[in-house]
């Protein structure tokens, strides 16, 4: 005997009061998961599926959420039933979201602790898929004057020189500095490379005055504190 499918439940189906839009209407949209939001975003479905169908489908396709940050439109685009249109809906939504949350930590410009520190940079750098060397250049009050990615790439001695951070140190009249890096692993733990990258660092620090606080090691929403972790 052969059974016959369920019918796809449509977004007409289901009663007016528990589609997304009302929902969050009616509850805000923090009691929405992460399908009824790209449903809302994208809006509609096609003729043979629903919108929740369709953004359950992009869900799958990236895996993980955050992975969407770094989507580009071809990769949405080629998922079957979403168009430039909806491609461009989502593209606008990520980057605005990512807008906000860089206004949000932005704001908090003065690093009192490792955690002030991996608070400012985790939301751009917990999700670089390449290993990105950031310095920030603090003043007296240990306010970020200014962030600069240094370098691009595997960390090393003979990549991570200080004469590149402490000549723009010296430039921004800095009175110390945070360097930072990633490890797109997720795994925050320092190699040896890390370590003997910061003690270089920390050297190079003292002979000119202008001292390494810490070297922060992002992972994937963790973090390490060299500093903690008695390696300076």
């Amino acid at each position: 005997m052969t059974i016959a499918p369920f019918p796809e439940l449509k977004i007409r189906d289901v009663h007016v009061e528990d589609r997304p839009r009302e929902r969050l209407i009616r509850q805000g949209a923090q009691s929405l998961s992460n399908q009824e939001l790209i449903a809302i975003l994208l809006r509609t479905g096609t003729k043979q599926e629903s919108v929740l169908t369709l953004s359950n489908r992009v869900l799958n396709y990236f895996e993980k959420l955050h992975e969407l940050k770094h989507a580009t439109i071809e990769e949405i685009i080629s998922i079957k039933g979403i168009g430039e249109a909806k491609a461009v809906q989502l593209l606008a939504a990520i980057e605005l979201g990512r807008r906000l949350s860089q206004k949000q930590v932005d704001d908090r410009f003065t690093i009192r602790s490792p955690q002030d520190a991996a608070t400012f940079l985790m939301p751009e750098m917990s999700s670089l898929q390449q290993e990105h060397f950031v310095v920030l250049f603090l003043n007296v009050k240990n306010q970020v004057m200014h962030k600069q990615t240094i370098f691009i790439g595997s960390l090393n001695s003979s990549i991570v020189h200080p004469r590149e951070i402490f000549r723009e140190a010296v430039k921004r009249s800095a009175a110390s500095i945070i360097c930072s890096h990633n490890h797109p692993s997720g795994n925050a733990t320092p190699s040896p490379e890390d370590i003997e990258v910061t003690k270089r660092l920390q050297e190079a620090g003292y002979i000119i005055g202008i001292e390494l606080i810490d070297h922060v090691i992002i992972g994937d929403h963790q973090y390490i504190s060299l500093k903690e972790k008695g390696y300076m």
